[in-house]
């Protein structure tokens, strides 16, 4: 096997296509901070029982394993790093207040999420911590869509659900209860054939519910249907009525409902949300609530955020234009060196050809050239 090939689903990433997930990084990581988030950086490993606690059972599959050659200990590849940021608001930070945090870095996946999709997913994204109010989750969903204005998607929509609803179906029924991984599978994929199958021994009112949850999918008049056909449980009713607020709290932005869209579902414990582009069947961006994560660490706290993948939003974007930039001669006279010091101070682009080779890079374009007339160096357009 050629020894420059690279495992399934893993790929380096090229000039332009680096340049354009570098400039939506730095972009996406200042209009954070203008909002009050401060930036972490968790590890790319850490200890297993640590890097998985209260991540579920689909996340302990999607992680990398290998033992500490220091402690004899298992470790893990991170495959997500929320519970790694839950970990330093709980145990590092250990502040009283409400505490807003960003991160950016990659994440490892033993198996990719889709057909065509990377095992090497470059992560970004923001929590608050500290307040269990509908204002945190509103404001994540906010930045999250602001965040993908910043990279140029506007036409987006968001899709709003809620854990509550099927955990408030499932306690209300113990054959339910065994079933629950298999519940989320089916009503994830709206497979209503699995749930007729799995569902025939439940009590009636349990199954008319989670039957009826696939259908419940649509504008905000989805709630109204919901509180309809689903049962007055005190969940469902708490559930719907967070899911109302924060359509309202969404104000212009394209809301729609999807009660069985559970992605998360694992370990959030309230109101989720998944933002959708044209022309693409997967969430560019997905967040919610996950209020127990901190209790792994030794204390609980209120905590909302979403994440996204840097390289997926990269590779929707067109390509990216060169970059304008001014060819300069080599050498070391100090009026050329100062010249050249100087412009790039300014933010220019400046390339010295070296000997026999005057070609420009794929990632810029020289539409300019320094050239020394009458003692001073200036620069002249070209073509």
């Amino acid at each position: 096997m050629p020894n420059w090939l690279l495992p399934e689903n893993i790929a380096d990433v090229l000039p332009s296509e680096a340049r354009k997930i570098e400039e939506l990084r730095r972009v996406i990581l200042d209009n954070f901070h203008l909002y009050g988030y401060e930036l972490v950086m968790p590890p790319m490993l850490e200890y297993l029982d640590s890097l998985l606690a209260g991540a579920g059972h689909d996340m302990d599959l999607r992680t990398f394993k290998l033992v500490d050659q220091l402690s004899g200990r298992t470790l893990g590849l991170r495959a997500d790093m929320t519970t790694q940021v839950a970990r330093i608001d709980a145990h590092l930070l250990n502040r009283a207040s409400v505490t807003r945090l960003c991160y950016s870095g990659s994440v490892l996946h033993t198996r990719p999420n889709g057909l065509h999709a990377t095992r090497e997913p470059l992560q970004i994204g923001a929590e608050i911590y500290g307040h269990a109010g509908l204002e945190a989750d509103a404001e994540i969903q906010e930045l999250a869509l602001a965040s993908l204005a910043l990279a140029g998607f506007t036409h987006v929509r968001l899709d709003l659900c809620h854990v509550g609803v099927l955990r408030a179906i499932i306690e209300n029924d113990i054959n339910a209860q065994k079933d629950e991984g298999a519940l989320y599978t089916f009503l994830r994929a709206k497979d209503v054939p699995a749930l007729e199958e799995i569902t025939a021994s439940y009590d009636a009112e349990s199954r008319r519910a989670l039957l009826a949850l696939p259908s419940l999918y649509g504008d905000a008049t989805v709630l109204d249907r919901a509180r309809k056909e689903l049962p007055a449980l005190p969940g469902i009713t708490k559930a719907l009525d967070e899911l109302a607020a924060l359509v309202k709290l969404a104000g212009e932005a394209s809301v729609t409902i999807d009660l069985a869209d559970l992605g998360g579902y694992q370990y959030e414990s309230g109101a989720m949300f998944a933002i959708y582009v044209p022309g693409l069947p997967n969430a560019v961006a997905r967040g919610g609530r996950y209020d127990h994560v901190g209790e792994a660490f030794g204390r609980a706290r209120p905590a909302t955020g979403f994440s996204m993948d840097l390289r997926e939003l990269a590779r929707l974007l067109p390509v990216a234009e060169r970059k304008r930039a001014i060819r300069a001669p080599w050498g070391r006279e100090p009026l050329l060196r100062t010249k050249i010091v100087a412009l790039r101070k300014a933010g220019e682009v400046v390339i010295q050809s070296l000997p026999g080779y005057e070609n420009d890079q794929d990632e810029f374009e020289c539409d300019r050239v320094l050239v020394l007339e009458d003692g001073n160096w200036i620069i002249k357009n070209l073509g």
